[in-house]
């Protein structure tokens, strides 16, 4: 009973400190995986001693990093990972290949490594990257929709499932007199595995989850997507891959049934839960004083792997054909080391593989590295931005933004250029094309390059916002431009690089916030439209003819709401002059503020509450409202 009882005050001390320290770290504009770090650190035991039992706190650790896997494997689905399979296959071994030649080459140079053996597992380690700490960040930043966010997650896969081989053959290295036998072990273990996930995904797991779903517990759905997921880490594990490879597998099977959003709306509180407990557990294992008596090393090798891996990473994806941007980003969000690699280094450290010393060190290197993770990736932009303006170096870059693949009839003319082909974009383009108006497509998914190819639609392959991919799309002959990407950033880019070529160009933009409909418009944006604001209003619309409000009134305060969405952009003393002093607010203004001034999710009960409170009459002409607020007459 005492055991137990130390358990459920470990288990509740370490929740409580990384929910503390992840408080604090978002008060102060930190990320929060930051906060739980700092929070192991001060009360692992050699913090403060607070939580002492760090094998304990390491076990609930690998839960978390097996829930984060498997979510992404869920969200990832296989159509995902074939649209980005040759940056994963190609540019992720060519990355770990590339990494792992560096280091054994600096390191037997520098004396750190004793033999090439030992230099080449020291390069295995440190080519490995975090997919926890990267995963955390962009879902964090809201980016693993962006291309770059992509891009990351392709290459993490693709370490993550080559981290699985390297454990199988793993053994291979230590046993050369047995190196056919222990490579033909690891080989039949890698077959058996990848047999046995096509067999179940195709046959076992949807009838599974097709039964457990008929139930209609709620209960029982989560147990079974619980099961599922750590039975096959285990079974990984079991046959010496890793569990996060297996975790990730069995989050491919889930993504291809039906079930499969259900299965991640349950598991997202858990994966949350179990993967602060990661992010703790590796703070306990921070050693202030052992960090300090190796702090030269520990920096030096700091800077290689950021610098080196930042550097080997930018052209891998630039030869891929991605644009400057999302390699930057890229290089500077993989140059860490991974989490794994310290558990890899244990595994050498077992085998003999290295010392004491070297264990020590790869500790603190990679502690050190997955703290300054987020802090790198909020640099990018900024580096994007001067490798661009550097005379030279940029044209030299940019030339591999050339768009491999496109299909443009010749001297096309007259044309609604679409950047984005995905749910919103795939709607404009349809309704385009039926109006019997000439598209381009410009998007960087191969899965919608066959679906264009299929439907014969015309394209260019690439990201819109780099300016060789814009030049194949002759915007300066094109009607009218639609910007519909996932990314903030790449839309904010695209609609400057148009407007510079085309000053008069007509641009529709998409917009994810307030502050992006002000920003886009001051660029220039013809027309902004917010998705969450118009979903906003057609529920409020909705709901209110529910509540038997008159229909005009609704159109109306629905239309003024739209039209006025901008007034946050136009200058105080403009919006004074307009309003006469005598006329007094409507409750309709205050609906509108509300809407622009607060999160969408907080407005649409704010704005429902005031409109339909409002207390003007049927017959009271709407003209006036609109001359009232904006100094002319607006008919509805």
């Amino acid at each position: 009973m005492a055991a137990e009882t130390a358990f459920m005050i470990d288990l509740t001390k370490a929740l409580g400190t990384s929910a503390l320290g992840g408080y604090l770290a978002n008060r102060l504009k930190q990320p929060a995986l930051l906060g739980y770090l700092i929070s192991g650190l001060i009360v692992g035991p050699f913090g403060v001693g607070f939580l002492t039992d760090v094998e304990q706190v390491q076990a609930f650790a690998q839960v978390g990093v097996a829930f984060l896997l498997f979510a992404l494997g869920v969200e990832f689905s296989l159509a995902e990972l074939k649209r980005v399979r040759n940056i994963a296959i190609k540019g992720g071994l060519l990355q770990m290949g590339l990494t792992t030649l560096l280091v054994a080459g600096i390191t037997l140079l520098m004396g750190w490594a004793a033999s090439p053996l030992q230099g080449v597992f020291l390069g295995l380690v440190l080519s490995l990257s975090s997919t926890a700490v990267v995963l955390k960040t962009l879902t964090e930043r809201g980016e693993t929709s962006t291309v770059h966010g992509q891009v990351m997650l392709a290459i993490l896969i693709a370490q993550d499932l080559a981290l699985g081989l390297i454990l199988a053959f793993l053994p291979v290295l230590t046993q050369p007199e047995n190196f056919w036998l222990t490579l033909g072990l690891a080989a039949a273990k890698i077959i058996l595995f990848i047999a046995g996930a096509i067999a179940l995904g195709r046959w076992i797991v949807p009838r599974f989850m097709q039964i457990v779903a008929a139930t209609e517990s709620n209960e029982l759905f989560l147990l079974a997507i619980v099961v599922l997921c750590l039975t096959v880490a285990w079974v990984t594990n079991e046959l010496g891959l890793s569990i996060e490879m297996g975790a990730f597998v069995a989050g491919l099977m889930i993504s291809e049934v039906e079930y499969s959003e259900q299965a991640l709306g349950k598991i997202l509180p858990l994966r949350d839960t179990f993967a602060c407990l990661f992010f703790v557990s590796i703070g306990m294992l921070i050693d202030p004083e052992l960090l300090a008596e190796d702090l030269g090393i520990i920096l030096g090798v700091v800077l290689l792997v950021m610098v080196g891996k930042a550097v080997i990473i930018l052209p891998v994806v630039l030869q891929s054909g991605y644009s400057l941007k999302t390699a930057v980003f890229a290089s500077f969000g993989l140059n860490q080391i991974g989490e794994f690699s310290f558990v890899l280094a244990m595994i050498g450290y077992e085998m003999g593989l290295i010392g004491e010393q070297a264990r020590a060190v790869l500790l603190g290197t990679t502690v050190v590295t997955l703290v300054l993770t987020p802090l790198w990736m909020s640099l990018a932009p900024g580096v994007a931005d001067a490798l661009i303006a550097m005379p030279g170096v940029g044209q030299y870059l940019k030339r591999f933004e050339e768009p491999q693949q496109l299909s443009v009839p010749d001297g096309i003319r007259d044309h609604v250029i679409v950047a984005g082909y995905g749910r919103v974009g795939r709607v404009m383009v349809n309704l385009l094309l039926s109006r019997g108006y000439s598209v381009l497509v410009v998007d960087n998914s191969e899965a919608s390059l066959q679906e264009l190819r299929q439907h014969q639609i015309p394209f260019v392959f690439g990201d819109a916002d780099s300016e060789l991919v814009l030049e194949k799309t002759h915007l300066e002959t094109a009607k009218a431009l639609a910007i519909a990407l996932p990314d903030p950033l790449s839309t904010r880019l695209l609609l400057q690089h148009a407007l510079t070529r085309v000053p008069e160009l007509d641009v529709i933009a998409r917009a994810h916030s307030n502050k992006e409909v002000d920003e886009l418009t001051q660029i220039g944006a013809r027309e902004v439209v917010q998705p969450e604001l118009e979903a906003a209003l057609e529920l409020s619309a909705h709901l209110l003819t529910t509540l038997g409000e008159p229909p005009q009134k609704i159109r109306s305060t629905i239309e003024w709401i739209r039209n006025d969405r901008y007034r946050t952009i136009r200058p105080e003393q403009e919006f004074i002059a307009e309003t006469p002093a005598e006329t007094p607010v409507t409750p309709i203004a205050t609906a509108a503020e509300i809407l622009l001034e607060t999160p969408v999710e907080k407005a649409v009960a704010a704005a429902l509450e005031t409109i339909a409170a409002t207390s003007l009459s049927p017959a009271e002409p709407v003209e006036e409202i609109h001359s009232d607020r904006t100094g002319e007459t607006t008919a509805v």
